[in-house]
């Protein structure tokens, strides 16, 4: 039972796997960065697409899909919002579809809303309807991908200069309006 020898070891079972509640399950691990942040005086046009957090102080005309979503006090976005977690303290024209939603005492928002969990503060402005869904990001998913950053291809080599005494080659830059090169006969 005692021993005095090295040799003898002790092993502890490991303890078991901690229990995952469903909405830790369906969350996917990511690489804490720094947020996307859209300034008071930036206006955007178009969706934006991000795979982390995203602050929106400005303008933005369209579509924001995020992983975590701020809307400043001083921010518009005329557009849906689908994040995991969305906070608005500026305005919204549009759909909002989060698992978590916070409506701070500053915001108006115009649009419906669905949504995990739901919360107001005192003095916020909905105009529209807001109803509960068990996962409300799953029929967006490929709306919302983003597509994977591939790195810039390089530049072909140029085509080798050919000078014959009737015509020179001149280049310029490919554009769709018109052909590559030209060529132009030289005044004798």
């Amino acid at each position: 039972m005692f021993s005095s020898r090295k040799d003898d070891k002790v092993t502890i079972p490991a303890p078991p796997p901690p229990m995952q509640t469903p909405a830790a399950q369906r969350s996917k691990p990511r690489m804490p960065s720094a947020p996307s942040i859209i300034s008071a005086d930036l206006v955007v046009v178009g969706t934006l697409k991000s795979s982390g957090d995203v602050q929106i102080d400005g303008r933005c005309e369209g579509d924001v899909y995020a992983s975590s979503l701020v809307i400043g006090e001083k921010a518009f976005v005329h557009g849906d919002v689908a994040a995991e977690e969305v906070t608005v303290r500026g305005r919204v024209e549009g759909g909002i579809r989060a698992r978590k939603v916070l409506l701070a005492s500053t915001c108006r928002v115009q649009g419906n809303i669905l949504h995990e969990a739901f919360a107001v503060e005192t003095g916020a402005y909905f105009e529209g309807n807001c109803r509960h869904a068990e996962n409300p990001l799953a029929d967006i998913a490929e709306k919302a991908a983003v597509p994977p950053v591939s790195p810039p291809t390089p530049a072909p080599a140029p085509a080798p200069h050919h000078e014959s005494p009737a015509a020179t080659l001149v280049s310029r830059p490919a554009t769709n309006a018109g052909p590559t090169a030209t060529f132009t006969p030289l005044k004798s």
